[in-house]
This record gives C-alpha cells, sequence and structure tokens, in this order.
C-alpha cells in the first residue's frame, strides 16, 4: 500500500454552521440497515454513508473511501490512482491550501491508495468548527479538485521519488516481482505505485478524466466515527454532500479474471545488498469468499513469529533469520504470500526447500485443534481490541468497501470465530500446491493440474439479512484537558518507592492501558554494557520460567492482550492493551516476562541471527546508514559508554562475543523495581490494581542502585560525509546540529513551534513546501527537533529523501529555506496557524489513552503534573512571530549544521 501523508486546512468562516443547528433540516437521507452501532444511509445522489457515533473520543474521524484503485488502471495509466491521491491535496477553489488547513485544525490525516479503493481521512478534536469544515473540505475536493497540470508537473517528480524509495527495499522489489508473475492478465499484478515510464508521461487530461470518472458521490462511501449525535451528523452530511449532483455516466464493471495457473512460476532479483529472501505466492479465492476465514487461520499457524510452522522449521533449526506469512485479501481471488529471510552465508536453497516444504506438505502433516485454536485466539484478540476503538474501525471499513461490502467485516470476524479444524485443513490442501505457486520457476509437465478459483456470485446475498450481534460496552465522554486529567488522575509513592498514577473511566469495551517503566545502573555500572542491555530486553518476550516462548503468546493471546515489553542498557519497559476482566491475569504476565525470563540458548541464537540479518541488511541502505551516523553524532561518547552507538560493522562484530551468560548476568544484576513508575488508564478496580502492583513488585529489589546518566549539551564538531551506495535509486539528506535548549528551558515552546513550521508540519511546512511542493525533489522533507525532559540540551536534523542526481539541489534547497528562516523569520498568519494546529494535535494525544497513559507515567518519572504542560502549551499560545524570530536567531546559525548524504554517487555525476 502506498501512503501520503496528509494534509493542511483554511479557515471555513461563514460556511461553519453549529451541529445543534442543523438537527431540525429535512432529511433525504435513506436509512439502509445498522448492524453493531454502524448506521447505513444512501443519499439520493448514491452516496453512501456510514456513521459510528461514540461519545467516550474526545475526536471525530472522517474517511471518504472511492472505489477506485490500481486494478482500475488502463494500460499507459499505471499509478495513476496513487498519483491522483496527492493530486487531489494540492486543492480546490474554496480550499487552495488543503495542507495548512489541515495543520491549523490540528488534524491527524492521510490519504492511502491500494488495489481495490482509494481513501482519505482525517482525526480531529470533535469541535463544530473541525466537523463543519471536514465535511466541507470533502465534499468540495470530491468533485472541485483542482488536478492542474502545474501540480502534476511538480507531484510526479514527488512520486517518482516515492517510487525510487520503493526500490531500495529487497523485499518490496522481490513481492512485486513476484506478483508480475503470479498475475497473467489481472492487475493484480501491476504494483499500485505504477511503472517509470507512465509515472513521467501521463497526460493531465487523462487525470482529470479519470478523476472525473470516479471521484463521485455515487462511487464512494462517507465514514464519520466519534464524538457526535448521529441525526444531527446526517443532517451535516446532507447539506455538505447532498447538493453535489448524482453524475450521469455509468462506471462500467471489469470483467478481467486470472486463469487458473497450470505450473510453478519462479522469478530472480539479483541486486546489490547483503541479506537474502525466498517467497512462494498461492492463488487464493476473493476476501469476501466464505473460505477466506479458513485461509487466515490456516496463514496465522504457518506465517506467525514465534508459534508457526515456518518459524519452528526454519528459524529454530537456523536455516533462516526470520519467517512470516500473510494473505491480500481483495475484491477479486488474490494471493497468499509466505517468506523467509535468509542469511547471506547460509545456503538459500535449504531454506526454499524447506519453505516449500512445511508449505505444501500439509496433507501428510494435518493441522492440529490446538494449532487452529491458538491461531483463531490470535486473529480474535486482534479484532476484538479493534472493536474497542471506532477510530480504527473507521479505517478497517475501507478494506472492506473495497471488497464489495462493509458488512463483509462483521462476517469475517464470524467465519474466524466458527471455522473448523477440517475447513482449516481443507482450504491448505486445496491452495498450497506446486502447480499453484510462484517462487519463479517454470519446469514443463507432461499433465497439468489446475487450481479454479472460486468466484463469488453476489455479495450482496451474502450480506442479505445479516443483524450482527450486540455492540460492545460503551464508554463516558472524558473532557482531556490538563486540569479534568489531574482531577481524575490519582498519584502516589507506594512504601517500596513504586511510583504510581491511576487515571479510572469508563472506555468503549472496558479497554485499560498499562505502562511500566523502570531504570537501572550507574554511568559506571553500566561501562560496555549497552549490546548486552538490549539483547537482554530482546529476550524478555521469548518465553518465562514456566512458559516457552509459545505458550506465553498463548497465554496472552487467551487473555486478549496485546503485551510489549522490551528493555535496554538503562532500564525496561511494559505496555499493556487489555480489557478490565483481564487486567489481573495481564499484569501477572507482565511481572513474569520482567522478572523471570526464560534465556532460552535457542532463542537467544534466533535473536543474534535476525539481529545479524537486520544489520546486513541495512549495510548498503542509505536511510540507514546516514540516519545512524546522525544517531551516533547526537551521541559523542567513549566506546565504553551505555551512550555510545556503534557502526553497523562494530556491532556486528560485537554479536559474535556475546554469550548468553552475559545476558543472565545483566538481568540478575540490573533489573529490579529500585525506581519504578506504572500507570494505568481506563475501566479498573482502583484497590485491586494497588494490591497487585504491591504483591508483584514491592519485594523486587537489586543490590545495584539506579542513578541517571547525565546527557549534556555538546557542541557538534560540523563534518560533512558522504556515503556511497552503488545500485541504490533513492538518496538521502540529512542536516545536524545540538541546540543548549531543554523541555524545561523557557525557549523550548518557541523553539518547538518555529520548527513545526520549518519542517514539521505536514505538506505546508517552509521545507515541505519548497523540496516537494515548488521543486519537486522529493516525496519526505521536514525537520524534527527532541528536546530533552532532563537536560538542557536538544538534537536537531533537517532531512529528505530524493534521486542521487538531486542531492545537491536538495542541499541549496535546505541552506535557502534556513538562511531565510534566520533573516527574514515567521509572518503573524503563519504562526496563528502553526499555533491551532499543534495545540489541537496536543489535545487529540490527550485524547487517546494509549498516549495518554505514555504520559502520565513520563510524569511519574520527571515529577510533574499536567499542570506543566499547560504552562508549556500557555506560553506556546501567547507566542508572536518576534518571539520566534528571536529564539531562531539565538540558537541556529547555517555554519554550525553538519550536511550528511547517502546515495549511489555514481548517478550524481
Amino acid at each position: 500500500m502506498f501512503l501520503l501523508n496528509a494534509s493542511r486546512l483554511a479557515v471555513v468562516g461563514s460556511l461553519l454552521l453549529s451541529v445543534t443547528t442543523l438537527s431540525s433540516f429535512a432529511l433525504a437521507a435513506e436509512k439502509v440497515t445498522e448492524i453493531e452501532g454502524i448506521s447505513e444511509y444512501k443519499l439520493d445522489n448514491g452516496l453512501q454513508v456510514l456513521l459510528f457515533p461514540d461519545q467516550t473520543k474526545e475526536t471525530v474521524t472522517v474517511n471518504v473511501t472511492y472505489r477506485v484503485g490500481s486494478k482500475h488502471e488502463n494500460y499507459g495509466e499505471t499509478g495513476m490512482a496513487h498519483l491522483l491521491e496527492h493530486l487531489v491535496f494540492k486543492g480546490t477553489p474554496r480550499h487552495p491550501d488543503i495542507p495548512a488547513e489541515l495543520s491549523a485544525h490540528g488534524a491527524r490525516p492521510n490519504g492511502t491508495t491500494w488495489t481495490d479503493r482509494t481513501n482519505y481521512f482525517e482525526t480531529f478534536t470533535a469541535s463544530p468548527e473541525n466537523i463543519n469544515w471536514a465535511l466541507d473540505m470533502e465534499a468540495d475536493r470530491m468533485v472541485n479538485s483542482f488536478i492542474a497540470k502545474k501540480d502534476l508537473d511538480s507531484e510526479m517528480t514527488v512520486v517518482r521519488n516515492e517510487f525510487e524509495r520503493g526500490e531500495n527495499s529487497p523485499f518490496r522489489i522481490t513481492l512485486q516481482r513476484m506478483l508480475a508473475s503470479a498475475f497473467e492478465w489481472h492487475n493484480y499484478g501491476k504494483s499500485t505505485i505504477g511503472a517509470r515510464s507512465d509515472l513521467e508521461n501521463v497526460n493531465i487530461e487523462r487525470l482529470q478524466a479519470f478523476y472525473k470518472k470516479y471521484y463521485q458521490p455515487d462511487n464512494a462511501t462517507l465514514i464519520v466515527a466519534g464524538k457526535f449525535e448521529n441525526d444531527d451528523m446526517l443532517a451535516l452530511v446532507e447539506k455538505y454532500f447532498g447538493v453535489i449532483p448524482k453524475p450521469d455516466r455509468v462506471i462500467q464493471p471489469l470483467y478481467t479474471e486470472e486463469p487458473a495457473q497450470d505450473g510453478e512460476r519462479e522469478v530472480t532479483v539479483r541486486r546489490v545488498g547483503d541479506a537474502q529472501l525466498v517467497g512462494a505466492a498461492y492463488h487464493v479465492p476473493a476476501g469476501s469468499h466464505p473460505e477466506f476465514a479458513a485461509l487466515n487461520v490456516a496463514t496465522e499457524i504457518l506465517g506467525a513469529n514465534a508459534t508457526g510452522r515456518l518459524h519452528k522449521t526454519l528459524v529454530e533449526n537456523k536455516v533462516a533469520a526470520r519467517t512470516f506469512g500473510f494473505n491480500f485479501q481483495w475484491q477479486d481471488p488474490g494471493v497468499a504470500l509466505y517468506f523467509a529471510q535468509v542469511d547471506k552465508q547460509k545456503d538459500i536453497k535449504t531454506a526454499e526447500m524447506g519453505l516449500l516444504t512445511v508449505l505444501e506438505s500439509i496433507e501428510s502433516k494435518p493441522f492440529t485443534n490446538e494449532e487452529v485454536e491458538r491461531a483463531k485466539r490470535t486473529l480474535m484478540k486482534n479484532i476484538d481490541l479493534a472493536f474497542n476503538s471506532s477510530e480504527s474501525i473507521a479505517l478497517e471499513l475501507s478494506e472492506w468497501l473495497g471488497m464489495g461490502d462493509w458488512r463483509l467485516m462483521f462476517l469475517n470476524r464470524d467465519g474466524i470465530e466458527k471455522v473448523t479444524v477440517q475447513e482449516v485443513q481443507a482450504v491448505a490442501e486445496k491452495y498450497l500446491q506446486q502447480n499453484n505457486r510462484t517462487l519463479g520457476r517454470f519446469i514443463p509437465t507432461s499433465e497439468s493440474q489446475r487450481i479454479e478459483i472460486p468466484k463469488v456470485e453476489s455479495v450482496q446475498a451474502l450480506v442479505e439479512g445479516y443483524k450482527g450481534r450486540k455492540g460492545v460496552a460503551q464508554g463516558e465522554a472524558f473532557d482531556p484537558s490538563h486540569d479534568n486529567i489531574d482531577k481524575r488522575t490519582k498519584s502516589f509513592t507506594l512504601d517500596n518507592g513504586i511510583k504510581v498514577s491511576l487515571l479510572k473511566k469508563k472506555t468503549r469495551g472496558e479497554t485499560v492501558q498499562v505502562r511500566l517503566a523502570t531504570q537501572m545502573g550507574t554511568l559506571d555500572s553500566l561501562q560496555n554494557k549497552a549490546l548486552i542491555g538490549d539483547l537482554t530486553g530482546s529476550m524478555l518476550m521469548r518465553g518465562t520460567r514456566t512458559m516457552n516462548r509459545e505458550q506465553l503468546k498463548d497465554e496472552f493471546d487467551k487473555i486478549k492482550t496485546n503485551a510489549r515489553i522490551g528493555g535496554g542498557a538503562e532500564g525496561a519497559s511494559a505496555s499493556l492493551e487489555t480489557v478490565k476482566s483481564n487486567l489481573v491475569p495481564a499484569m501477572k504476565l507482565m511481572a513474569e516476562v520482567l522478572q523471570a525470563p526464560r534465556f532460552d540458548q535457542k532463542e537467544f541464537e534466533q535473536v543474534l541471527a535476525a539481529a545479524k540479518v537486520d544489520l546486513e541488511t541495512q549495510l548498503q541502505d542509505p536511510q540507514a546508514i546516514v540516519f545512524r551516523e546522525y544517531s551516533r553524532r547526537q551521541s559523542p561518547f567513549g566506546k565504553t559508554h551505555p551512550r555510545y552507538i556503534s557502526t553497523m560493522e562494530e556491532e556486528l562484530a560485537a554479536l559474535k562475543t556475546v554469550k548468553l551468560d552475559d545476558l543472565k548476568a545483566f538481568h540478575k544484576q540490573f533489573y529490579s523495581a529500585n525506581s519504578m513508575q506504572i500507570s494505568v488508564v481506563g475501566d479498573f478496580n482502583e484497590k485491586a490494581v494497588v494490591d497487585l502492583i504491591n504483591s508483584l513488585f514491592g519485594n523486587w529489589k537489586s543490590r545495584e542502585a539506579y542513578q541517571r546518566i547525565a546527557h549534556p549539551y555538546h557542541k557538534l564538531k560540523v563534518k560533512d560525509q558522504e556515503f556511497n551506495t552503488p545500485d541504490k535509486e533513492n538518496a538521502v539528506f540529512v542536516a545536524l546540529t545540538s541546540l543548549p535548549v531543554g523541555v524545561n528551558s523557557k525557549d523550548a515552546p518557541a523553539l518547538e513551534l518555529a520548527n513545526y513550521i520549518f519542517g514539521g508540519g505536514f505538506l505546508n511546512s517552509r521545507l515541505a513546501t519548497r523540496l516537494r511542493q515548488q521543486d519537486g525533489l522529493s516525496y519526505g522533507a521536514g525537520s524534527f527537533v527532541r528536546m530533552s525532559s532532563s537536560d538542557a540540551r536538544a538534537s536537531m536534523g533537517a532531512y529528505a529523501i530524493c534521486a542521487p542526481q538531486n542531492l545537491n539541489k536538495v542541499e541549496i534547497g535546505f541552506k535557502e529555506e534556513l538562511a531565510r528562516l534566520i533573516k527574514d523569520g515567521f509572518t503573524e498568519e503563519e504562526v496563528e496557524s502553526a499555533k491551532s494546529g499543534l495545540l489541537q494535535g496536543k489535545r487529540v494525544s490527550r485524547s487517546q489513552d494509549n498516549e495518554l497513559v505514555g504520559k502520565l507515567n513520563s510524569n511519574l518519572y520527571h515529577g510533574k503534573t499536567m499542570q506543566f504542560s499547560k504552562k508549556y502549551e500557555e506560553k506556546l499560545a501567547k507566542l508572536t512571530a518576534k518571539d520566534l524570530h528571536k529564539v531562531v536567531k539565538k540558537y541556529l546559525k547555517q555554519e554550525n549544521f553538519s550536511i550528511l548524504k547517502g546515495g549511489d554517487f555514481s548517478k550524481v555525476k
């Protein structure tokens, strides 16, 4: 899938209308059905509308999905759907600068193009002004986007740069070649990004015709989810979208079908790189087909990390470093894919043979009931947790609309829940066969065996009369203001020294978020421990003393908990997403993972192998090389220091020297609750949680003291550097410096806002406007400032990706924009717009429980409340253009920036 990080938006002004005043409007929308809280309506012009009210959210998500993707492109038009996605952000007569408007409204936007659909969405604070603006903007760009020649000329080079970035990925290229070989006739064999020649030569008239044909209300679905009243929102939808006329044209259905494959195929890609990859693709039915639930379970059994058959056969036996599998669930028959990543020093033929043996010998080694139930638990856990977020569902619905009908999402869930061992076994035997495989090899046979892929005759017949089930538990309407968060949060220190923050509230689906952080060691005790600490953290989720890795995964799946637990040289952290009824067992599992890791030798060898192959993959990747050098420059410590960042070559050498006993000793010496913070947000019993924390961690101590390692400001030595990476189509530019400013510094708000305007905002930041919008040099360009919460120090960087031959132009553009910033400063208009976007974005962040719980945990460590953030934002809100210019002139000097470049420099000449 190719994503376009989305945009900014202007003031709607007199067009704004309060939500509450529209409920009296006569509605022409016809209600079609309602499933589990989602209501479907149809407007007279053919627009399908899905409304999903959720009063627990402080936000609203607007998502417009068009039934057009890369499969609808004709000869010479490949990549057109994706290119059009970019141009739709260029504006309309009423909304001439959509990126600016998006930033001004603090939206979290995006646009994505895939095979069967294209969608545009934004999440923002649920205010009447924002809702009116978003609906007006989406309705306007549905039929009034500029789609102008000048925009095509500049954006074509941006998309071409995105194409070139994909050319750097061995996996992306291998997958693309496999699909091209697997599909002889169907457009699923064409990459969504398109052919380079089509991108460079498509004319504006064809693009405009494509837009006018498919961007119409009768070919679109509007999805709105979040905090609103259903009738009021329906009135607004009618106001903004109902006035769009239904088009006269008729979209003829596509009719190309892929014939049954009559023999295995092979494709080989030979390019510069340091890791090997082998994969197999098999044709499977459309995503709406009743067999697909069984296919999803089969792929989970085969490809799952840690528990999958491929992992056990290839990774545990050191044939491969990593294995995985997934299905493309499309409107028409698609593919199931399975891969193994192989160290360059290993025999890829052995991995290939092992991969195919596992996949194509299921008849002789049938699936067990235990395997099927484990896979179903994993899939259902992810589905159930997704249903607790109306925002996630609003975006997920796009995929099912692309397949034919949004209600297929519920049928898929029900199908996975009911599927049997026999059904999973049957689909695996049916489709995972040699003659249905694309590995790349063609071998003539005297007799062909064709796997006919069944068709879905009617999606409507499948979903007709479907009523769904009872919706998940509703939560409360929560005010994410700083004062209310402080008022609702109970923060205290337990007798054993553990700091705790509890924010109890009713949540959708009774969801609970947990964050734990523990710090360890001192500068002296952690000398030469950086890699050992990282590897120790990598081993935590690979089993405990009572459970192996597979059993641990099963336990988390059984209690429907997403867990991320890891660590480094200076500390460890844990993150849980679960539900009220499972909070206690989830926290007990978390404690066991932290306190009693298994440290299995085979798992350790797998960690080393995966780390090695990851590094080898990055050795020729300009982005990985340049950004590692950026990090090394920003952390200028000696080799024994725990914050020293090694080169890739140093890390590869060090991996050979680490022993499992080193990790065991590190864990025994440093892991403890000596310095620990735990935050919980959601629906839970406060006393039970406190008692549980005391019982789990109250006596977990170590003799090793903790003392924070200072990282003071260092003025970095200016040194430009180039890294040559032959045969890489994409290049990377980075400029870097350091600044004596931390979060607690008085200049911090102004520095954050200045960077937001310079390169931190979306497509309309100074750098993005210059390098992408104006010069058409880069798909991604911007800047960032990372300020320490403890020290008066910030790292600053600016970046761009581009074709190698454009590196010098990018450097010129960056330096000119930086010089203009220092000399001329800012306009009041862009400062006010940036303030609006930043402040609304921070409010949206506080409304997301998974982000809020992290903020509370950080506050515990730093001894702060939300009042610090409130005062910080109040200072930010009062800033003027003069204030920002003063800070820029104080800290930013062009001569203090180092320039790093990576790419194929033979192309520069």
